[in-house]
């Protein structure tokens, strides 16, 4: 059994002190008894009071395991959103030749939308379930593929990948530390899901509203595509 220090815990202390004074004071033991006695009941004591704390580790894993419940709800929700967005897109955008290409990018985000909660199950399950740190190495390897990804990339996109790349340095700094990286991943992917979660939102409500004539509006709304599909591709990568 490993041994517990007594100091971490002031109760265990506070024991030993009473039995020390008691030992002393009214039953009057000689030193080479009590003092031994009184270090072996705050030890006891304190591993006592050590049994009953929840384990770092179990703790950690429930953590974790709640927020990806929480991802995957909000994921499983974006994909809902998604499949009305795409019907919705096909209403509006399906009779008219010059649209075409907005809406192959409309359908083309939504599509990926409603695949999101089957991988962040599979995610779910990839995630190791103890401590064991997520391997550097492919932290690395991710990094690598973003920053070649950001040489041929620009405007929002770009930026999307500077920000992959900040949170996968920060991972890898994690990692090399000895520390456990993957509260840091699943924050970074919480990030990303939430921020989709707006796009497509913004997107819906401006396709509602754009006069569908008026070449403005349609670059905004490719744009905003544009920004959800380079968002969506981050998620795919991270994942």
């Amino acid at each position: 059994m490993k041994l517990v220090n007594p100091f971490d815990y002031p109760i265990s202390i506070l024991i030993g002190g009473v039995i020390l004074v008691a030992g002393v004071r009214f039953v009057r033991l000689p030193n080479l008894v009590i003092l031994p006695t009184t270090a072996a009941i705050s030890m006891a004591s304190a591993t006592v009071l050590k049994s009953r704390e929840p384990d770092a580790e179990k703790l950690a894993n429930k953590e974790l395991q709640q927020e990806l419940e929480v991802i995957y709800g909000l994921a499983k929700s974006l994909a809902e959103k998604a499949e009305i967005l795409r019907q919705e897109a096909n209403q509006l955008l399906g009779n008219e030749a010059f649209q075409m290409d907005l809406l192959v990018t409309v359908q083309s985000v939504c599509n990926s939308a409603i695949e999101l909660p089957q991988k962040i199950a599979a995610f779910s399950r990839k995630l190791p379930k103890n401590e064991a740190l997520l391997s550097v190495d492919d932290l690395q390897r991710q990094l690598l593929e973003v920053k070649n990804k950001q040489k041929s990339s620009y405007g929002i996109s770009r930026q999307h990948l500077e920000q992959l790349a900040a949170s996968l340095q920060r991972n890898i700094q994690l990692a090399k530390a000895g520390k456990d990286t993957r509260q840091a991943k699943v924050f970074s992917l919480h990030t990303m899901v939430q921020d989709s979660a707006g796009l497509l939102q913004e997107l819906e409500n401006k396709l509602r509203s754009a006069n569908l004539n008026n070449s403005e509006e349609i670059q905004e709304l490719r744009s905003l595509s544009d920004e959800l599909n380079s968002y969506q591709n981050n998620i795919k990568m991270f994942l």
